[in-house]
């Protein structure tokens, strides 16, 4: 598939992906891939900013509420099912483009991800338990010892992907890293879009878009996910913060602006994951021109 290509647009969480990665697709007459690990949720919709209505009937979507957040579904899970939809779909097109902010389910569509074991029960129960009794912090304070460099990398706040790392390392006595790098080279050729733009106006837009989820329904879609909220999908900014605000352990005030700070430090980890990522980004700020993108894309690629 020398001349098929994978394009990719990333950047922070409000910054405007979907917007551009439409652009892409309508001018290259493709589709679309979604690689934001919360967009997979059918139960979530306006707390994830899934695409509107009429963006989904403009490009044909994948990845997108998918799944039920009683499916478990994991990195490897992903990039097996990306894996095969990108090659019916190089049956069909010369580029598809991907989309979305869950960065190591991108590397796993790139690199390929290789098979993690299967894991003794005894020893997730171990760690469940471990978690239920000791919190979140014990499952975050082992991983930093036994994988420092996973520890940096994975959401720190999502106990279901710690334990997950927890397990594999305890039963292989590897790191967890070690199953996700293994494959260094692409197995796809990628050109990878990264949109970005001034500090103040990225927090600007967060708050404009936590807002705007207030305002279309977040409280109320929020109440009705309240019964599953120890379900790890929505261990997630936006939801948890609600909840608080349910449990009364948050007024609605506070719960509301708990969401906007935390969505802008979860921007700003974003950033920093990209800047470290060493994967050659094509750096675009937000008031980019799309005849400039598609020609460097024709220039790299065409």
């Amino acid at each position: 598939m020398v001349n098929k290509k994978l394009i990719s647009v990333s950047g922070p969480t409000a910054i405007g992906k979907t917007k551009l990665a439409i652009k892409l697709a309508k001018s290259l007459k493709t589709e679309i891939i979604s690689f934001d690990s919360r967009q997979f949720y059918k139960e979530m919709s306006i707390g994830t900013a899934v695409p509107s209505e009429i963006e989904l009937n403009e490009v044909k979507h994948h990845f997108i509420q998918n799944k039920s957040i009683q499916e478990p579904f994991t990195v490897y899970d992903f990039s097996v099912e990306a894996t095969k939809l990108i090659n019916k779909l190089f049956k069909l097109y010369d580029n598809i483009i991907l989309v979305g902010g869950s960065y190591m389910f991108l590397k796993s569509i790139i690199y390929g991800i290789d098979e993690m074991p299967k894991i003794p029960n005894e020893i997730r129960v171990n760690l469940n338990n471990n978690f239920k009794i000791n919190g979140v912090k014990y499952l975050q304070s082992i991983l930093s010892i036994k994988d420092p460099e996973y520890y940096e990398k994975v959401d720190l706040n999502n106990p279901r992907r710690l334990i997950r790392a927890l397990e594999v390392i305890e039963f292989t006595k590897k790191t967890f890293t070690s199953f996700l790098n293994n494959n260094k080279d692409k197995i796809f050729n990628h050109y990878s879009i990264a949109l970005n733009t001034d500090r103040s106006k990225l927090y600007e837009k967060i708050n404009r878009r936590v807002d705007l989820m207030i305002d279309s329904g977040l409280i109320d879609e929020a109440k009705e996910l309240y019964k599953y909220k120890n379900n790890y999908a929505l261990n997630t900014v936006g939801y948890k913060e609600l909840f608080n605000y349910f449990s009364n352990k948050y007024s609605k005030e506070i719960a509301i602006n708990e969401i906007k700070k935390n969505t802008r430090r979860f921007a700003k980890k974003q950033i920093t994951w990209l800047k470290n990522s060493n994967e050659g980004h094509e750096w675009i700020d937000t008031d980019y021109k799309l005849d400039k993108i598609l020609k460097d894309l024709n220039n790299k690629f065409f």
